[in-house]
């Protein structure tokens, strides 16, 4: 399945739509890696999420780069208030860090964010997405739970480290 433009511009009237209808104008981006610093303060300040070597700001700069058009951030007039960041494998799409403030929670934000994301991996032929969430990270497990998303219980995910450090 290849682009479709029309279906793009009826997406993004969705999005001009959204931002209306909310309390303030909220616009949805294309994260780059000049959100990279603000980006991480929030992951920082987000329990539910642990910052590693692995999102460096050089990580996040060849992640993005190798994922062009997949990661989103929403803002408030020129604050960052949310992102969701989005890769792939050629197969199957991936979401890491989707991350919305505590003081704009409930509004839909992170449900459009995750709908660009979305949308773009299918524009490219991939229609799963994946997402990884801690065993213990309550709200984020009952959030996707909530949306429909599947708790796999027939697969196990197992890493390897070939770095000395384990926090990569």
């Amino acid at each position: 399945m290849g682009f479709d433009r029309d279906r793009f511009l009826l997406f993004k009237n969705r999005i001009e739509v959204f931002a209306r209808f909310t309390e303030k104008v909220i616009k949805i981006a294309e994260m780059t890696i000049n959100h990279y610093d603000t980006v991480l303060g929030m992951m920082r300040q987000t329990s539910g999420v642990t910052v590693r070597s692995a999102d460096s700001k050089k990580a996040i700069a060849r992640y993005l780069e190798r994922n062009p058009g997949l990661s989103f951030i929403a803002l408030d007039g020129d604050r960052v208030i949310a992102c969701a960041m989005c890769g792939h494998d050629g197969r199957r799409g991936y979401l890491q860090h989707v991350i919305v403030l505590p003081e704009y929670r409930n509004r839909g934000i992170a449900s459009e964010l995750i709908e660009c994301c979305l949308f773009s991996l299918e524009s490219i032929g991939i229609f799963k997405t994946h997402i990884d969430v801690f065993v213990d990270n309550d709200l984020g497990n009952e959030y996707w739970v909530r949306r429909g998303w599947m708790k796999r219980d027939d697969i196990n995910r197992y890493s390897f480290n070939r770095s000395s450090n384990s926090n990569v």
